[in-house]
Protein backbone atom coordinates (compact mmCIF):
# COMPACT_ATOMS: atom_id res chain seq x y z
CA UNK A 1 0.00 0.00 0.00
CA UNK A 2 2.05 2.75 -1.11
CA UNK A 3 -0.77 5.52 -0.85
CA UNK A 4 -2.42 8.33 -2.90
CA UNK A 5 -2.42 12.31 -2.78
CA UNK A 6 -5.38 13.35 -0.41
CA UNK A 7 -6.62 16.14 1.44
CA UNK A 8 -8.50 17.16 4.64
CA UNK A 9 -10.46 20.49 4.30
CA UNK A 10 -12.42 22.20 6.81
CA UNK A 11 -15.64 24.23 6.53
CA UNK A 12 -13.63 27.23 7.74
CA UNK A 13 -11.20 26.92 4.69
CA UNK A 14 -8.15 24.99 6.18
CA UNK A 15 -6.70 22.67 3.62
CA UNK A 16 -4.22 20.21 4.73
CA UNK A 17 -2.62 17.29 1.92
CA UNK A 18 -1.30 14.53 2.49
CA UNK A 19 -1.12 10.77 1.71
CA UNK A 20 -4.42 8.60 1.28
CA UNK A 21 -4.84 5.02 3.08
CA UNK A 22 -7.95 3.35 3.94
CA UNK A 23 -10.52 3.24 1.10
CA UNK A 24 -10.17 5.25 -2.01
CA UNK A 25 -13.09 7.84 -1.56
CA UNK A 26 -14.48 10.68 -0.14
CA UNK A 27 -16.35 10.87 3.18
CA UNK A 28 -17.15 13.92 5.27
CA UNK A 29 -18.50 14.85 8.54
CA UNK A 30 -17.57 16.30 11.91
CA UNK A 31 -13.89 16.64 12.42
CA UNK A 32 -12.77 16.16 16.35
CA UNK A 33 -9.56 15.21 17.93
CA UNK A 34 -8.81 12.09 20.19
CA UNK A 35 -5.99 12.87 22.67
CA UNK A 36 -5.69 8.49 23.64
CA UNK A 37 -2.13 7.54 23.35
CA UNK A 38 -3.31 4.03 22.79
CA UNK A 39 -6.23 2.01 21.61
CA UNK A 40 -6.73 3.50 18.20
CA UNK A 41 -9.03 0.39 17.46
CA UNK A 42 -11.58 0.85 20.16
CA UNK A 43 -11.85 4.29 19.66
CA UNK A 44 -12.31 3.55 15.67
CA UNK A 45 -14.82 1.05 16.74
CA UNK A 46 -16.95 3.22 19.08
CA UNK A 47 -20.11 3.81 17.73
CA UNK A 48 -20.27 7.31 19.19
CA UNK A 49 -18.13 8.57 16.51
CA UNK A 50 -20.60 7.89 13.76
CA UNK A 51 -20.23 10.88 11.24
CA UNK A 52 -16.96 12.13 12.60
CA UNK A 53 -14.25 12.22 11.09
CA UNK A 54 -11.68 11.48 14.01
CA UNK A 55 -7.64 13.22 14.07
CA UNK A 56 -5.78 11.25 16.45
CA UNK A 57 -2.71 13.59 18.42
CA UNK A 58 -0.64 10.45 18.96
CA UNK A 59 1.54 10.42 15.75
CA UNK A 60 2.27 6.67 15.11
CA UNK A 61 -1.02 4.95 14.21
CA UNK A 62 -1.07 1.29 12.66
CA UNK A 63 2.00 0.05 14.32
CA UNK A 64 -0.30 -2.77 16.03
CA UNK A 65 -3.01 -3.53 13.27
CA UNK A 66 -6.05 -4.75 13.90
CA UNK A 67 -7.18 -7.88 15.89
CA UNK A 68 -10.47 -9.14 16.15
CA UNK A 69 -10.64 -8.78 20.08
CA UNK A 70 -10.61 -5.41 20.64
CA UNK A 71 -13.68 -4.23 18.87
CA UNK A 72 -16.41 -1.95 20.69
CA UNK A 73 -18.98 -2.97 17.49
CA UNK A 74 -19.29 -5.07 14.52
CA UNK A 75 -19.10 -2.17 11.87
CA UNK A 76 -17.29 1.01 11.83
CA UNK A 77 -19.39 4.03 11.59
CA UNK A 78 -17.33 6.60 11.48
CA UNK A 79 -16.67 8.90 8.47
CA UNK A 80 -12.39 9.28 8.33
CA UNK A 81 -9.79 9.14 10.23
CA UNK A 82 -7.17 11.57 10.33
CA UNK A 83 -3.03 10.75 11.18
CA UNK A 84 0.47 12.46 11.19
CA UNK A 85 2.71 8.65 10.48
CA UNK A 86 0.83 5.80 9.45
CA UNK A 87 2.24 2.26 9.78
CA UNK A 88 1.80 -0.12 6.90
CA UNK A 89 2.95 -2.92 8.39
CA UNK A 90 2.01 -4.05 11.95
CA UNK A 91 3.94 -5.97 14.15
CA UNK A 92 1.95 -6.99 16.61
CA UNK A 93 0.74 -11.21 17.90
CA UNK A 94 -2.27 -10.20 17.60
CA UNK A 95 -3.18 -8.57 14.44
CA UNK A 96 -4.84 -10.53 12.02
CA UNK A 97 -4.92 -7.50 9.10
CA UNK A 98 -3.65 -3.94 8.89
CA UNK A 99 -5.65 -0.46 9.83
CA UNK A 100 -5.53 0.06 6.01
CA UNK A 101 -7.45 -3.12 5.29
CA UNK A 102 -9.85 -2.45 8.07
CA UNK A 103 -10.99 0.84 6.82
CA UNK A 104 -10.64 -0.24 3.19
CA UNK A 105 -13.64 -3.26 3.42
CA UNK A 106 -15.60 -0.65 5.33
CA UNK A 107 -15.62 2.43 3.03
CA UNK A 108 -13.81 4.62 5.20
CA UNK A 109 -10.80 6.97 3.93
CA UNK A 110 -7.66 7.91 6.24
CA UNK A 111 -5.12 10.56 5.33
CA UNK A 112 -1.51 10.77 6.69
CA UNK A 113 1.77 12.99 6.55
CA UNK A 114 -0.71 16.07 7.76
CA UNK A 115 0.21 18.56 10.87
CA UNK A 116 -2.22 16.84 13.25
CA UNK A 117 -0.94 19.73 15.84
CA UNK A 118 -1.73 22.10 13.80
CA UNK A 119 -5.22 20.43 13.04
CA UNK A 120 -5.69 20.24 16.82
CA UNK A 121 -5.37 23.84 17.34
CA UNK A 122 -7.86 24.90 14.96
CA UNK A 123 -10.42 22.88 16.27
CA UNK A 124 -10.18 24.09 20.08
CA UNK A 125 -9.79 27.34 18.74
CA UNK A 126 -12.44 27.67 16.43
CA UNK A 127 -14.65 24.28 17.23
CA UNK A 128 -15.62 21.32 16.16
CA UNK A 129 -16.60 21.77 12.59
CA UNK A 130 -17.48 19.78 9.14
CA UNK A 131 -14.84 18.53 6.72
CA UNK A 132 -14.14 16.03 4.09
CA UNK A 133 -10.92 13.67 2.98
CA UNK A 134 -10.71 13.51 -0.58
CA UNK A 135 -8.55 12.07 -3.26
CA UNK A 136 -7.13 14.93 -4.80
CA UNK A 137 -5.06 12.65 -7.67
CA UNK A 138 -4.63 15.10 -11.18
CA UNK A 139 -6.53 17.99 -9.26
CA UNK A 140 -4.96 21.54 -9.12
CA UNK A 141 -4.95 22.76 -5.07
CA UNK A 142 -7.89 25.16 -6.27
CA UNK A 143 -9.64 22.40 -7.99
CA UNK A 144 -9.42 20.24 -4.94
CA UNK A 145 -10.74 23.37 -2.54
CA UNK A 146 -13.91 23.67 -5.45
CA UNK A 147 -14.82 20.00 -5.06
CA UNK A 148 -14.46 19.73 -0.92
CA UNK A 149 -16.87 23.28 -0.87
CA UNK A 150 -19.19 21.34 -3.28
CA UNK A 151 -19.09 17.72 -0.95
CA UNK A 152 -19.47 19.99 2.27
CA UNK A 153 -23.08 20.83 1.46
CA UNK A 154 -24.30 17.50 1.44
CA UNK A 155 -22.59 17.26 5.22
CA UNK A 156 -25.30 18.37 7.95
CA UNK A 157 -23.75 19.47 11.22
CA UNK A 158 -23.87 17.33 14.33
CA UNK A 159 -25.68 20.22 16.35
CA UNK A 160 -29.07 18.92 15.90
CA UNK A 161 -28.44 15.72 13.38
CA UNK A 162 -30.48 12.40 15.18
CA UNK A 163 -27.97 8.83 14.89
CA UNK A 164 -29.13 6.96 17.36
CA UNK A 165 -31.67 5.48 15.08
CA UNK A 166 -28.90 4.56 12.79
CA UNK A 167 -26.78 2.76 15.21
CA UNK A 168 -29.04 1.04 17.64
CA UNK A 169 -29.48 -2.56 17.11
CA UNK A 170 -33.10 -3.80 15.20
CA UNK A 171 -34.27 -6.41 18.08
CA UNK A 172 -33.30 -7.35 20.77
CA UNK A 173 -30.46 -10.20 21.82
CA UNK A 174 -28.96 -11.52 25.01
CA UNK A 175 -25.27 -10.71 25.23
CA UNK A 176 -23.36 -14.05 25.56
CA UNK A 177 -25.92 -16.12 26.95
CA UNK A 178 -25.15 -19.05 29.92
CA UNK A 179 -26.80 -21.83 31.95
CA UNK A 180 -26.14 -19.46 35.11
CA UNK A 181 -28.65 -17.76 36.75
CA UNK A 182 -28.31 -14.03 37.75
CA UNK A 183 -30.02 -10.53 37.81
CA UNK A 184 -30.95 -9.48 34.21
CA UNK A 185 -30.21 -5.85 33.31
CA UNK A 186 -31.59 -4.36 30.34
CA UNK A 187 -29.65 -2.61 27.90
CA UNK A 188 -30.89 0.52 25.72
CA UNK A 189 -28.54 0.22 22.66
CA UNK A 190 -27.88 4.15 21.78
CA UNK A 191 -24.37 2.72 20.23
CA UNK A 192 -23.38 0.30 22.77
CA UNK A 193 -19.77 -0.09 22.90
CA UNK A 194 -19.11 -4.17 24.07
CA UNK A 195 -17.00 -3.43 26.54
CA UNK A 196 -19.98 -2.47 28.52
CA UNK A 197 -21.77 -5.47 28.17
CA UNK A 198 -18.37 -6.86 28.75
CA UNK A 199 -18.16 -5.60 32.22
CA UNK A 200 -22.06 -6.71 32.87
CA UNK A 201 -21.02 -10.24 32.10
CA UNK A 202 -18.49 -9.73 34.54
CA UNK A 203 -20.56 -8.85 37.34
CA UNK A 204 -22.51 -11.32 36.61
CA UNK A 205 -25.60 -9.98 35.38
CA UNK A 206 -27.39 -11.59 32.65
CA UNK A 207 -26.80 -9.03 29.82
CA UNK A 208 -30.38 -8.08 27.35
CA UNK A 209 -29.62 -5.81 24.58
CA UNK A 210 -33.34 -3.90 23.07
CA UNK A 211 -33.25 -1.27 20.35
CA UNK A 212 -32.97 2.26 21.11
CA UNK A 213 -36.84 2.77 21.22
CA UNK A 214 -37.96 -0.42 23.29
CA UNK A 215 -41.09 1.00 24.90
CA UNK A 216 -41.73 1.23 28.86
CA UNK A 217 -44.09 -1.53 28.44
CA UNK A 218 -42.00 -4.19 26.69
CA UNK A 219 -39.04 -3.16 29.66
CA UNK A 220 -41.79 -4.01 31.79
CA UNK A 221 -42.41 -7.46 29.94
CA UNK A 222 -39.46 -8.61 30.39
CA UNK A 223 -39.06 -7.70 34.27
CA UNK A 224 -35.35 -6.74 34.40
CA UNK A 225 -33.63 -5.98 37.84
CA UNK A 226 -31.93 -2.66 36.66
CA UNK A 227 -31.72 -0.76 32.98
CA UNK A 228 -28.49 0.62 31.97
CA UNK A 229 -28.56 3.50 29.12
CA UNK A 230 -25.97 3.25 26.64
CA UNK A 231 -23.58 5.14 25.25
CA UNK A 232 -24.05 6.88 21.11
CA UNK A 233 -23.52 9.30 18.67
CA UNK A 234 -25.74 12.59 17.54
CA UNK A 235 -27.63 15.73 19.33
CA UNK A 236 -29.32 14.12 21.92
CA UNK A 237 -32.00 17.19 21.76
CA UNK A 238 -33.26 15.00 18.64
CA UNK A 239 -33.66 11.58 19.48
CA UNK A 240 -37.83 10.92 19.63
CA UNK A 241 -39.90 11.90 22.12
CA UNK A 242 -41.02 8.54 22.41
CA UNK A 243 -37.87 7.75 24.14
CA UNK A 244 -37.95 10.30 26.57
CA UNK A 245 -41.83 9.33 27.15
CA UNK A 246 -40.75 6.14 27.62
CA UNK A 247 -37.47 6.60 30.05
CA UNK A 248 -39.93 8.87 32.61
CA UNK A 249 -42.31 6.29 32.56
CA UNK A 250 -39.06 3.87 33.59
CA UNK A 251 -37.89 6.08 36.00
CA UNK A 252 -38.31 5.55 39.93
CA UNK A 253 -39.37 1.74 38.75
CA UNK A 254 -36.43 0.28 37.95
CA UNK A 255 -32.40 1.00 39.00
CA UNK A 256 -31.01 3.25 36.17
CA UNK A 257 -27.60 3.33 35.22
CA UNK A 258 -26.47 5.88 32.31
CA UNK A 259 -23.55 6.27 30.24
CA UNK A 260 -22.45 9.00 28.01
CA UNK A 261 -25.62 9.42 25.49
CA UNK A 262 -27.86 7.62 28.27
CA UNK A 263 -26.44 10.09 30.77
CA UNK A 264 -27.61 12.88 28.36
CA UNK A 265 -31.49 11.35 27.68
CA UNK A 266 -31.49 10.73 31.19
CA UNK A 267 -31.12 14.15 32.19
CA UNK A 268 -33.54 14.87 29.22
CA UNK A 269 -36.30 12.67 30.37
CA UNK A 270 -35.99 14.52 33.96
CA UNK A 271 -36.67 18.01 32.55
CA UNK A 272 -32.98 19.22 31.69
CA UNK A 273 -31.35 20.42 28.45
CA UNK A 274 -28.34 19.88 26.59
CA UNK A 275 -25.80 21.82 24.99
CA UNK A 276 -23.22 21.62 22.26
CA UNK A 277 -19.54 21.64 23.57
CA UNK A 278 -16.93 23.84 21.50
CA UNK A 279 -14.97 20.85 20.65
CA UNK A 280 -16.48 17.98 22.84
CA UNK A 281 -14.20 15.55 24.91
CA UNK A 282 -12.49 13.16 23.18
CA UNK A 283 -9.45 10.80 24.50
CA UNK A 284 -8.38 8.43 27.53
CA UNK A 285 -6.78 10.93 29.79
CA UNK A 286 -9.17 13.31 31.07
CA UNK A 287 -9.32 14.14 34.51
CA UNK A 288 -12.61 14.07 36.53
CA UNK A 289 -13.04 14.55 40.02
CA UNK A 290 -15.29 12.34 42.30
CA UNK A 291 -16.90 15.08 44.49
CA UNK A 292 -17.88 12.25 47.15
CA UNK A 293 -14.79 10.90 47.74
CA UNK A 294 -12.44 14.07 46.49
CA UNK A 295 -10.50 11.12 44.55
CA UNK A 296 -9.04 12.00 40.82
CA UNK A 297 -10.20 9.88 38.09
CA UNK A 298 -8.08 9.97 34.68
CA UNK A 299 -11.43 8.83 32.63
CA UNK A 300 -11.87 7.87 29.05
CA UNK A 301 -14.39 10.31 27.25
CA UNK A 302 -16.61 10.28 24.01
CA UNK A 303 -18.84 13.44 23.62
CA UNK A 304 -19.57 16.53 22.58
CA UNK A 305 -22.71 17.46 24.31
CA UNK A 306 -23.22 17.96 28.24
CA UNK A 307 -25.17 18.87 30.98
CA UNK A 308 -25.53 22.85 32.42
CA UNK A 309 -24.14 22.14 35.45
CA UNK A 310 -26.86 24.11 37.27
CA UNK A 311 -29.66 22.32 35.72
CA UNK A 312 -28.30 19.07 38.18
CA UNK A 313 -27.32 21.34 41.01
CA UNK A 314 -31.21 22.84 41.24
CA UNK A 315 -33.23 19.52 40.75
CA UNK A 316 -33.75 18.55 44.41
CA UNK A 317 -33.84 14.58 43.54
CA UNK A 318 -30.17 14.74 42.02
CA UNK A 319 -26.88 14.80 43.74
CA UNK A 320 -23.70 16.31 41.50
CA UNK A 321 -20.83 13.42 41.57
CA UNK A 322 -18.71 13.80 39.45
CA UNK A 323 -16.76 17.34 37.82
CA UNK A 324 -14.50 17.78 34.80
CA UNK A 325 -11.36 19.10 35.73
CA UNK A 326 -10.35 20.35 32.48
CA UNK A 327 -13.45 22.70 31.93
CA UNK A 328 -15.49 22.01 35.29
CA UNK A 329 -18.56 20.67 33.05
CA UNK A 330 -20.77 18.41 35.14
CA UNK A 331 -19.77 14.55 34.63
CA UNK A 332 -22.27 12.61 36.55
CA UNK A 333 -24.74 12.75 39.03
CA UNK A 334 -26.91 10.02 41.50
CA UNK A 335 -30.12 10.49 43.07
CA UNK A 336 -30.90 7.78 45.64
CA UNK A 337 -35.04 8.37 45.46
CA UNK A 338 -35.07 7.66 41.92
CA UNK A 339 -32.48 5.15 41.72
CA UNK A 340 -30.07 6.77 39.31
CA UNK A 341 -26.14 6.89 38.25
CA UNK A 342 -25.47 8.87 36.01
CA UNK A 343 -22.14 9.44 34.24
CA UNK A 344 -20.51 11.05 31.37
CA UNK A 345 -17.57 9.25 30.70
CA UNK A 346 -16.82 5.25 30.24
CA UNK A 347 -16.06 3.58 33.04
CA UNK A 348 -16.19 0.15 31.11
CA UNK A 349 -12.85 2.71 29.25
CA UNK A 350 -12.32 0.57 26.07
CA UNK A 351 -9.53 1.79 25.58
CA UNK A 352 -8.17 3.54 28.72
CA UNK A 353 -7.48 3.43 32.29
CA UNK A 354 -9.24 1.63 34.97
CA UNK A 355 -10.32 4.32 37.52
CA UNK A 356 -13.39 4.65 37.06
CA UNK A 357 -14.72 0.92 36.80
CA UNK A 358 -15.55 0.69 40.14
CA UNK A 359 -18.92 2.55 39.74
CA UNK A 360 -20.27 -0.54 38.19
CA UNK A 361 -19.77 -1.98 41.77
CA UNK A 362 -21.25 0.97 43.22
CA UNK A 363 -24.84 0.91 41.40
CA UNK A 364 -24.94 -2.77 42.36
CA UNK A 365 -23.84 -2.24 45.79
CA UNK A 366 -26.44 1.06 46.29
CA UNK A 367 -29.06 -0.45 44.18
CA UNK A 368 -29.33 -4.15 44.03
CA UNK A 369 -28.40 -5.62 47.21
Amino acid sequence: MSGWPSALYLENGHLFTGMGFGAKNSRGGEVVFNTGMSGYQEIFTDPSYSNQIVTMTYPHIGNTGVNREDTESASLFLSGVVVRDYCEEPSNWRAHESLHKCLEKAGVPGISDVDTREITIRLRTEGAQRGVILSTEGLFKEAVVEKAKTLLQDIPSMDGLELVSSVSCKSAYEFEASSKPGKTILVYDFGVKTNILRHLKRRGFRVIVVPYNTTAEEVSARNPDAILLSNGPGDPSQVSEQVLQSLRTLIGKYPIFAICMGHQLLSRALGMRTYKLKFGHHGINHPVQDLRSGRILVTSQNHGFAIPIEEIENNKHLELTHLSLNDKTAEGYVSDELKLQSIQFHPEAGPGPSDASYLFDNFMERYLQ
